[in-house]
C-alpha cells in the first residue's frame, strides 16, 4: 500500500535557505530516511543528508522532524497521517553546512576537553578489578551512539549561543558522570564538572532524556546524582570536614 505524502524539506547553506515543498511516494513500513533517499533519487539529487547504518546505531541521520529532534532512520512514516505535511529540518543548535547536514564539531571539541580514565598509577596488570554493581551503574551510559540529539535539544546551548564555551552539554556531562562512577578513576571529576564543564547550567528539565533514541536516563541517572554529589562536597559540613581531615580531593559515593 502506498500514497503520495506531502513534505517540507529545508534547503540551503550557511548563508541561508528555506523550506521547499515536495510530494513523495510513501510505501508501507518506510521511515523518514527512506523518503529522503527517494527524494534524492527522483527530484533532488543535490540534497545533502548525512547517514550511515540506517539501523539506529550510528547516530548520523539526526534531524528535526516536525520540530522534534529524531533519527530519520528510526522515525516511521506510520506515526503520521497520510494527509499530514511532514517538515524535515537540520539540527537547530549547530551551524548548517548544507541542507540537512550540520557542523557538529562543537561536540568533538567538548569531548577532547574531558580527561580520559585515570586509574591509580601503582596498579599492575590484572589488578583492574571492580564489582558487578559498579559495572552496572555506568553500563547504561555506554549505549550512547553520539547522535547529539540531547545536545541539540538542550536549551542551555540551543537558545544561548554564548553558553557553548562554558557548557559541555548533557552528552559529555554524562561521560564525566560515567568516569566519576568508576571506582578506579582518580581524576577530580566533580570539581571539573562544576567549574570547567558547566554542570551548574543544567536545570534538569529532562529534555535531553526525552529525545534519546537509546532511552538512556541521562538526567535521572547521570546529571542529578552528580549534581547531588557536587552539592554534598561543597556544602555538607561533615563531608567538608572529612575532606579536610583526610586530605581527600573529593568524596566518593
Amino acid at each position: 500500500m502506498s500514497y503520495k505524502g506531502n513534505f517540507k524539506v529545508w534547503r540551503g547553506d550557511a548563508d541561508g535557505g528555506d523550506l521547499e515543498d515536495y510530494v513523495v511516494e510513501v510505501n508501507e513500513g518506510e521511515v523518514i530516511l527512506d523518503i529522503i533517499h527517494r527524494l534524492q533519487a527522483t527530484q533532488a539529487p543535490d540534497l545533502a543528508v548525512r547517514w550511515n547504518c540506517k539501523a539506529g546505531k550510528c547516530g548520523s541521520c539526526s534531524a528535526e522532524i516536525n520540530g522534534m529532534p529524531r533519527l530519520m532512520c528510526m522515525t516511521r512514516m506510520s506515526v503520521f497521517s497520510e494527509s499530514e505535511t511532514i517538515t524535515v529540518t537540520p539540527l537547530r543548535t549547530f551551524p548548517v553546512i548544507r541542507d540537512l547536514v550540520t557542523d557538529v564539531s562543537f561536540n568533538y571539541e567538548k569531548a577532547r576537553e574531558i580527561p580520559s580514565f585515570a586509574p591509580p598509577k601503582n596498579l599492575g596488570l590484572g589488578e583492574y578489578r571492580m564489582k558487578q554493581q559498579d559495572v552496572e551503574r555506568s553500563q547504561e551510559f555506554r549505549k550512547c551512539i553520539e547522535c547529539f540529539l540531547c545536545q541539540n535539544t538542550c536549551h542551555v546551548i540551543r537558545d544561548h549561543e554564548e553558553n557553548k564555551e562554558n557548557f559541555a552539554g548533557p552528552r559529555y556531562l554524562m561521560r564525566i558522570a560515567e568516569l566519576e562512577m568508576h571506582p578506579l578513576d582518580e581524576a577530580d571529576r566533580e570539581r571539573a564538572a562544576q567549574e570547567e564543564h558547566g554542570l551548574g547550567y543544567c536545570n534538569i528539565t529532562k529534555c535531553c532524556t526525552e529525545v534519546c533514541p537509546e532511552h538512556i536516563k541521562i538526567t535521572d541517572n547521570a546529571l542529578i546524582p552528580m549534581k547531588e554529589r557536587v552539592v554534598d562536597r561543597k556544602y555538607d559540613p561533615v563531608v567538608w570536614l572529612g575532606n579536610k581531615l583526610f586530605r581527600r580531593s573529593g568524596s566518593r559515593h
